[in-house]
């Protein structure tokens, strides 16, 4: 009975084990089967990627600037609106390195002194930042102008009305205009003025305006 039990075990091992090697044996056929790169993928350990924003400080951000000049462009124009008088332009002034005469008249009839009807010639260089700011902004919408040229008589009642008026404004050289733009906000056309650095930027939030000048660079 003993021998008899111990075949038995005998039997039962050899089934085991020839039972283990197939199963063994499919299994690595199985992996024979599986392309390289997709066993490699599988065996190494690829945490997934954090975006660039949480790998960088908020603070360190490259920030893009908003001057960026064009390079000899071909033309400048400028499209403005009076919401005095209800006149408008919409005009190439610059073409290949020459203003030009007939569109700089044009534009100083619009930006003239509403209340006496006194026209002055505006700085070529008042029009170049208007031109710079809407390139930045790349908008269609023409400038609202709320004020441009000033005759002395002008500015001297205005001066008389608020003290918040300079005596001597770049408004009477035709060096200034207060403007605003529709669709945008005030606060960042105001933005965009300042990050050019060409000349004077004031904001207005109450009235809705900014004030932008070719005279020193300054800020109020």
């Amino acid at each position: 009975m003993k021998l008899l039990a111990m075949r038995e075990a005998s039997l039962a091992d050899h089934r085991l084990s020839r039972r283990r090697f197939l199963v063994w044996g499919a299994l690595a056929a199985s992996m024979s089967l599986i392309p390289q790169t997709a066993v490699a993928r599988r065996s190494i350990f690829q945490p997934p990627r954090k975006p660039l924003q949480e790998l960088i400080p908020p603070d360190t951000w490259p920030r893009r600037s908003f001057f960026q000049p064009v390079i000899n462009p071909p033309e400048k124009a400028v499209a403005l609106y009076n919401t005095h008088t209800g006149e408008s332009i919409n005009a190439v002034y610059w073409f290949r390195g020459q203003y030009l005469p007939e569109a700089m008249s044009a534009v100083d009839r619009v930006l003239r002194d509403h209340r006496t009807d006194e026209i002055k010639p505006i700085d070529p260089q008042l029009l170049d930042l208007l031109h710079a700011i809407s390139g930045e902004l790349e908008c269609s919408h023409p400038f609202y102008v709320i004020s441009a040229y000033r005759s002395p008589t002008t500015n001297a009642f205005l001066r008389f009305m608020s003290r918040r008026v300079a005596e001597h404004s770049l408004h009477m050289d035709g060096k200034a205009i207060d403007l605003r733009i529709p669709g945008w906000a005030s606060h960042a056309v105001r933005r965009v003025a300042m990050e050019l650095r060409i000349g004077g930027v004031g904001y207005y939030p109450r009235a809705d305006f900014v004030h932008v000048d070719v005279g020193p660079v300054r800020y109020w």
